[in-house]
């Protein structure tokens, strides 16, 4: 008896890790799916995928001086993509409207259905065409654009991610980065995972997880979950060694989520010489009131995440309206224990400690070129 269970467990764990390896998707048609998907080596987040920078890929679909915003998780990526847009529209949206963070600035690491793929995604971003009769394609690439505009969440291959810098710098593609205190990130997380729409949530086998209903406790268990080699660990210790390491290469700006808040007028000037834009005095103002935490939560319906390449998902990935907070520096609501404090400092300091001048930085910012 002992032994046929033993055979029957030996068969389940090969198994899984059968359909892990060839059929993943299937995983995400369970409940909680998502944790069978990546313990069988499937990369988390699960809609996440690089594919769109491997070997010579980017030469299909890059331009030259295109832009492409990689910040970290959390670290203001909607910010800096809106702060794009505004930049490159000289803060006028009369003729071209930022309509939805994913309509006007491609996200080229996600998958929008289970199943599909960089390489079917791709041409579609320029078929597309919207319930309201539009082109995808005049949202994201129009010629008035002096460059277009794309999301990511990757590092540098140069360093361990999949974006190569160096090879793009030929072509003059800019590339945004932007990090965040790690704290002040992982206390982000807990609301921005419950403001994921049921629908998108089961899409993808139960993620990102649903709150528990104890802010002190979701916040212990995505500061796990965030540590190095844990389960999203690569979304803020990879993230922000990786584009320290590439921090002086000529098309990187790497920023600081505390320096953008405490100075937002600086970070415009900064950001429109980096992809070479000259704004007045008068449209300088204009970019800064429209990237303000007041004026972009009132515009909150324009970051729900549309998924416009997904023929059978009608929603958006984001519950109307909530992923804008309130953009402060801190922990906001949640306050972190001394033991949890502890733990994280000490994380700090072994991956962060041995590179010159990156402890301080990633904690508060300040000058890191």
């Amino acid at each position: 008896m002992l032994i046929e269970v033993l055979s029957f467990g030996s068969a389940m764990v090969v198994g899984i890790a059968l359909v892990g390896k060839l059929a993943p998707k299937w995983f995400l048609k369970m409940n909680n799916g998502f944790i069978l998907w990546a313990i069988t080596g499937n990369p988390m987040p699960p809609f996440f995928s690089p594919d769109a920078f491997l070997g010579d890929e980017t030469d299909s679909w890059l331009k030259d001086g295109d832009v492409i915003v990689s910040t970290g998780a959390k670290s203001g990526t909607n910010w800096m993509l809106y702060l794009m847009h505004q930049i490159r529209t000289h803060g006028d949206e009369s003729e071209h409207p930022f309509v939805d963070v994913n309509l006007s600035c491609p996200w080229v690491d996600l998958i929008q259905t289970p199943g599909d793929s960089w390489a079917n995604q791709k041409p579609r971003y320029s078929t597309t065409i919207l319930p309201d009769g539009k082109p995808l394609k005049d949202l994201w690439d129009h010629p008035d654009y002096p460059f277009r505009v794309f999301k990511s969440h990757f590092g540098p291959i140069e360093s361990g991610g999949v974006i190569p810098v160096k090879k793009l710098a030929e072509r003059n593609v800019k590339i945004l980065a932007m990090s965040r205190n790690g704290l002040d990130v992982v206390a982000s997380i807990v609301p921005f995972f419950e403001s994921h729409s049921e629908e998108f949530r089961k899409m993808w086998g139960g993620f990102p997880e649903k709150s528990c209903g104890d802010v002190s406790k979701d916040a212990d268990k995505f500061l796990n979950q965030l540590m190095p080699g844990a389960l999203l660990g690569q979304l803020y210790f990879n993230y922000v060694k990786e584009w320290w390491s590439m921090k002086d290469e000529p098309n990187v700006l790497l920023l600081h989520y505390a320096d953008v808040k405490k100075d937002l007028s600086s970070a415009v000037t900064k950001v429109s010489e980096f992809v070479g834009v000259q704004l007045t005095s008068e449209e300088h103002a204009k970019v800064v009131e429209k990237c303000s935490f007041a004026y972009m939560k009132g515009k909150a319906n324009e970051f729900d995440y549309q998924l416009p390449l997904n023929d059978t998902f009608d929603g958006a990935i984001i519950k109307t309206g909530k992923l804008i907070n309130k953009g402060v520096n801190g922990a906001g609501n949640i306050t972190f224990n001394e033991e949890q404090k502890a733990k994280w400092k000490e994380a700090e300091e072994k991956e962060f400690g041995d590179m010159p001048g990156l402890l301080e930085w990633a904690r508060n910012g300040g000058e890191c070129c």
